[in-house]
Order: structure tokens, then C-alpha cells, then sequence
């Protein structure tokens, strides 16, 4: 998949700017040698993993393990996701420096663009993200001030949209060990990241649409994890109403979707889903023949887009 290029500008001390980016990224594989199961020698890829270390005015935040193939969006999101920066603007640049393995960000106030830093860098949560992501703050802070509009799903949109997913996740097909995201309108992709943990992954996308002035209210989130509380909540942050995910939910998830009110569509593979929030929203248009043994059977059950209940 081509990805927009992130072309270096020359550094400006307006505040009103974007901020600069260098542009790094990096291959998502390497090329190795593996013994199958016969005692061959079989080329192969695994996915990168980097360590990425980002300071913000000099001071040092957090290391990020990475594929390392988008990392100055990936700076750009966690900084939004972890609510430590509130406007782009307040941003002068992002460095990305390999050989020292740095994302130096350089604000345009050092006082004024840090909300409560000390602060929320003193009060973390480990979550079950994959490679262990870290929440810093209290993770609750500010969610009443969401609001999300309400949708309308159609059912065989849903099965379209899974349909078109399916020809990505370039990197996974290739090495495997990654988790993959996606920013979607209606049908389309149009936006897909993988990387090593899919904390990684939305915050990658949150950084594009950042810097991009993307809306979320219209978008729908497609994920490869699990849909955990952490997801849930950066998903609400970028005001994506609908979270959609081949993998399962858990509790505090379930119950921060419900909250928010995130449309929560789980286990979504083929022609199977389950909705655990906003069966209301989904008008289910494509309802598709149960399978009993060796017989198909036709559903006659009808689905109350207003309930989300069987008739």
C-alpha cells in the first residue's frame, strides 16, 4: 500500500503552523532463513521491531517498541491519545533520529503547550495492549465531555467493508506478529497501519488524522485486536462513533462503549458478527442462512433496527 509521504518543511516560528516532520520510516520486515517442518531452508520475513524513545522539550516521556515504518505519525497520535498536547498548532517539530533511536518534539511554548505534565506523567496505567501500551493520566479524565453522533449501518455494508479489509494487512500476510488498523468511510478504507502492537497502530492513525484535520464523526474504526478499554477510549477521543473488530471484547471495554456510546461490533470475520453496543444504529439488511449440520436453512427471524432484538 503506497503511503502519503511526509515531505520535510522549513521550520517556522509561527504558532499557527503545523508542525514540521522529518520523514524516517523504515522498512516493516527483515529477510531471514527458517527450517520447516521437513528440514528445509525456507526464505522468509519477520516483522521489524524498533525502539523508539520520545522526548518532548528535551525531557524524556516514554519508549515505544515499534515497526518503525511511520514514526512521526505515530509520535503525533500517542501525544493526542495521551491528551498531553491539546492543539497541533503548539507543536514546532518532530525529529526522528535512527541512530540514536529519538523522536525529539519541540513545542512552540514550552510552558503554555504542556497540560498538566507533570502531572499526568505521574499517574500511569499499564493496559493489555500488545507489548504492554501504557495510559498516562487518569485514564477516565474528560470522557463525560464526549459526545458521539449517531449512525446508521446498513448490514451488507458491514460485510463490504470486511470484504475490501481483507486485501490488506500487507505486512501480516508477508511476516505475521503484527496487528493491523484501519480508518474507514461507508466501504472504503482510507487509511490502513500495522504495526507490532495495534496500541501502535491507532495512534498512527489518530496522528494522520490530526495533522490532517480529518473529522471522525462520519468514520468508522476497524481494528485486528481486541476491543479493550484503551481502544475504546482513543477511538472516542478522534470521535469515531463505531469500533469494528475481528477479535473479542472485554469487560471495561464493553462497559466504557456503552458509556460513550461507541457502536461495538466484534468477532467480525466473513459473514459472522456480534454487536455488543448500538444494535439499534445497524439495519440488518443481509441476514444470512443458518447452517445446521449439513443443511441451510433460511433465517425468517427479523432484526428491529430500533431494539436490536429477533422477532
Amino acid at each position: 500500500m503506497s503511503l502519503m509521504p511526509l515531505t520535510p518543511k522549513s521550520v517556522t516560528n509561527d504558532s499557527t503552523s503545523k508542525p514540521t516532520l522529518t520523514d524516517k520510516g523504515l522498512d516493516a520486515s527483515f529477510a531471514v532463513t527458517g527450517i520447516n517442518e521437513y528440514g528445509e531452508c525456507i526464505d522468509s520475513h519477520i516483522a521489524a521491531e524498533r525502539a523508539l524513545t520520545l522526548y518532548l522539550n528535551k525531557r524524556e516521556i516514554v519508549t515505544l517498541m515499534t515497526l518503525g515504518t511511520q514514526p512521526e505519525l505515530l509520535v503525533l497520535g500517542w501525544l493526542r491519545n495521551q491528551r498531553l498536547i491539546k492543539n497541533i498548532t503548539d507543536i514546532r517539530a518532530i525529529q526522528v533520529d535512527w541512530e540514536t533511536e529519538s523522536a525529539v518534539v519541540s513545542t512552540h511554548d514550552i510552558l503554555d503547550s504542556i497540560d498538566s505534565l507533570d502531572e499526568k506523567l505521574n499517574k500511569k496505567t499499564v493496559t493489555t495492549g500488545c507489548g504492554q501500551g501504557t495510559v498516562y493520566g487518569d485514564m477516565m479524565d474528560g470522557l463525560n465531555q464526549i459526545t458521539l453522533p449517531e449512525v446508521s449501518l446498513r448490514q451488507s455494508k458491514i460485510y463490504e467493508l470486511l470484504a475490501t479489509l481483507n486485501k490488506h494487512n500487507e505486512i501480516y500476510k508477508k511476516a505475521g506478529a503484527v496487528h493491523g488498523c484501519a480508518l474507514c468511510h461507508d466501504t472504503e478504507n482510507q487509511r490502513f497501519v500495522e504495526d507490532v502492537g495495534r496500541h501502535n497502530a491507532v495512534d498512527a492513525i489518530a496522528g494522520y488524522m490530526w495533522l490532517h484535520d480529518i473529522a471522525g464523526d462520519d468514520k468508522i474504526f476497524y481494528t485486528t485486536g481486541r476491543l479493550t478499554s484503551e481502544m475504546v477510549i482513543k477511538v472516542a477521543q478522534m470521535g469515531i462513533p463505531v469500533l469494528l473488530s475481528r477479535s473479542g471484547a472485554t469487560q471495561m471495554g464493553y462497559e466504557i462503549a456503552k458509556k460513550l456510546g461507541v457502536v461495538l461490533i466484534s468477532r467480525a470475520k466473513g459473514k459472522h458478527f456480534l454487536v455488543y453496543n448500538g444494535a439499534e444504529y445497524i439495519e440488518f439488511d443481509a441476514i444470512p442462512n443458518k447452517i445446521t449440520g449439513n443443511k441451510t436453512t433460511e433465517n425468517t427471524n427479523k432484526v428491529s433496527s430500533k431494539t436490536g432484538t429477533t422477532s
